[in-house]
């Protein structure tokens, strides 16, 4: 299962595909936008009624999907917590979400309407976002697939990388007969937070906040964070021969978007 090579170790390529995954990620969720995602916002109450609906919707969609407070917290930890608090106060009133008494969310059955409608939307875009990729998406979701397996295995283990705001969103809700431009979009975009989530543990280690983190110059403190991030990162590759891992950053680079 494990590949240990010096060719394109894991802890490297965490670095390398980071920016890949990155612009297929951005690309979809464009697509996605302009592709009907706003006017369907739109019919729903509009970003004040979605957005959170948007950001945590591969679990907000599971039947009975709950966020916790710490896994609210984490997605938001470069945020205003008021300013996310005073939005998630709209979108309940929206009758979207609803608070549960521990401080987590869920969706209400509007909200879950809402996600459905969504899920077919990013199904509609990204087939024809990345149409005449079937081969090049259908590996790069067999490779993600044990990724984000892999990593959920992971989570909870000292220094493996995930954290709270990659549980709040892995794994993917995957309901039978979802396309695979769907599951592509939905595991790298967990895997996003996989590496926020280890880009957070490496500059608190190196005794910065949030804030402080983003006023940091160009630099070797911030090289050496990132070259930590990487290696907190890294953990779920392992699962990725070195052939498997050139070949994602292959089948990514070549993605349209």
């Amino acid at each position: 299962m494990t590949d240990d090579g010096v060719e394109l170790a894991p802890h490297r390529f965490a670095g390398l595909v980071a920016p890949a995954v990155e612009r297929a990620f951005v690309a979809g969720m464009l697509a996605g936008r302009d592709g009907g995602g706003a006017e369907l916002s739109q019919r729903y109450g509009g970003p004040a009624a979605t957005g959170f609906l948007v950001e945590f919707r591969t679990r907000l969609a599971a039947p009975g999907g709950t966020v916790d407070r710490a896994g609210f917290a984490a997605v938001n930890r470069y945020r205003d917590p008021a300013a996310c608090q005073r939005a998630l106060d709209k979108q309940v009133a929206h009758g979207t979400i609803a608070r549960r008494p521990d401080g987590g969310i869920t969706a209400t059955e509007r909200g879950v309407d809402f996600l459905t409608e969504l899920y077919q939307v990013h199904a509609e875009v990204t087939e024809e976002l990345w149409a005449g990729h079937d081969d090049r998406v259908r590996r790069l979701v067999e490779a993600y697939g044990r990724v984000v397996a892999y990593a959920v295995l992971l989570a909870g283990e000292p220094d493996a990388g995930p954290g709270p705001a990659f549980a709040a969103v892995a794994p993917p809700y995957e309901p039978d007969g979802t396309p695979p431009g769907v599951l592509l979009l939905n595991r790298i975009g967990a895997l996003r937070y996989h590496r926020a989530d280890a880009y957070a543990q490496a500059w608190t280690a190196a005794g910065h906040t949030a804030a402080s983190v983003g006023e940091l110059p160009d630099g070797p403190e911030r090289r050496a964070i990132e070259l930590e991030t990487d290696r907190r990162a890294a953990g779920p590759y392992a699962t990725l021969t070195a052939d498997e891992r050139l070949g994602v950053l292959a089948d990514l680079a070549a993605l349209p978007g």
